[in-house]
């Protein structure tokens, strides 16, 4: 018994059937924007990751704080 109750051989026998009607270029081209999505999609999140935590490393680098600065004050 395979994945679910589908065997090895059911599951080469489906690959061979997509193969025939789509074609192996048509494949390819599949499996590269599948994979290029995808890729977009992780950097997306990766982006979105940084901007979370961009703003709390400001919040620690305020303008008041900065050392070196003459605020004014004598």
């Amino acid at each position: 018994m395979g994945l679910g109750g589908i065997s090895i051989w059911q599951l080469l026998i489906i690959l061979a059937i997509v193969v025939m009607l789509f074609g192996t270029k048509r494949l390819r081209t599949l499996g590269g924007d599948l994979g290029s999505a995808i890729k977009g999609f992780r950097k997306s999140m990766q982006d979105d990751d940084e901007v979370a935590k961009k703003p709390e490393a400001e919040d620690d680098t305020s303008p008041a704080s900065t050392p070196g600065e003459d605020n004014g004050k004598p």
